[in-house]
C-alpha cells in the first residue's frame, strides 16, 4: 500500500496522518463532493442519496462516502450504477471490510475506483477511527451533501470540519426544515458557505468554480 497525499495543506489541516490508497488515485483531480448520513436511512433519504449520487455521477463529479450502511452504500453504488467514479474513505484498514456486508462493494471501488484509509495493516479499529475518517473525508472533498442525520450523528463531524476547512455544506430541505433537528441551525446562517439543497445544480455551480 502506499502512501499518498493529495493536497498537503488539507491533509496537514485533516490531523497530519498518514494516508493510505488502492486503486486510480487520479480519481481525486476531478471534482469530488461527498454524500454522508446515516447508517439507519429512511426510505426517502435513501432515494435522495442514490438520485444526487447519478445525477453528480453523470456531470463528472466524483462521489465520496465512507462505505458504512445506510447513505453511504446507497450513495456509491448509485454513483458506479451511473458509470461514475467513486471515493470510499474509509475508518479501518484497507484490508478490512466494515460492515462485512460491504466487502464485495469495497473490493469493487478499490479494483476500478479509489479506496482511502488513514490506518495501516494489521491496527486495531477504535470507535474515535470514525470521526477522524469524516475529517479526511470532508478535505479531499469539495463540497459535503448531508442527506440525513440526528443531533448525535457522527456525520456532524464532517459539518464542522466543512466549516473550520471552509469547503461548502449543503443540507438536503427535508433536514434543514425539521422541526426535531437543531443542528442545521448551528450552520446555516452562521457559516457563509452552508446552504440548504434546492438542486443538483447548486452543488456543480459550486464545485465548478474551484
Amino acid at each position: 500500500m502506499d502512501l499518498f497525499d493529495r493536497r498537503p495543506t488539507a491533509a496537514d489541516k485533516a490531523g497530519n496522518h498518514p494516508v493510505f490508497y488502492a486503486g486510480d488515485i487520479h480519481i481525486l483531480r476531478r471534482p469530488c463532493v461527498a454524500i454522508v448520513g446515516t447508517r439507519d436511512v429512511s426510505h426517502a433519504g435513501a432515494s435522495r442519496a442514490s438520485r444526487l449520487a447519478r445525477e453528480l455521477a453523470t456531470e463528472g463529479v466524483a462521489v465520496v462516502s465512507g462505505l458504512a450502511r445506510g447513505v453511504d452504500t446507497y450513495a456509491l453504488t448509485s454513483a458506479i450504477e451511473a458509470g461514475g467514479k467513486t471515493v470510499a474513505v474509509i475508518g479501518t484498514p484497507l484490508d478490512k471490510a466494515y460492515p462485512a456486508e460491504n466487502s464485495a462493494l469495497q473490493e469493487n471501488i478499490y479494483s476500478r475506483h479509489l479506496l482511502i484509509s488513514q490506518f495501516p495493516v494489521g491496527q486495531r479499529v477504535f470507535q474515535s477511527n470514525f470521526p477522524t475518517r469524516n475529517r479526511l473525508m470532508a478535505a479531499i472533498s469539495d463540497a459535503t451533501v448531508i442527506i440525513e442525520a440526528s443531533d448525535t450523528s457522527g456525520t456532524l463531524h464532517q459539518a464542522a470540519e466543512c466549516q473550520r476547512l471552509g469547503r461548502w455544506l449543503f443540507i438536503t430541505k427535508a433536514v434543514a426544515s425539521d422541526p426535531n433537528l437543531s443542528w442545521p441551525a448551528r450552520f446555516l446562517g452562521a457559516y457563509e458557505r452552508a446552504q440548504v439543497l434546492a438542486d443538483t445544480s447548486d452543488i456543480l455551480n459550486a464545485v465548478m468554480k474551484r
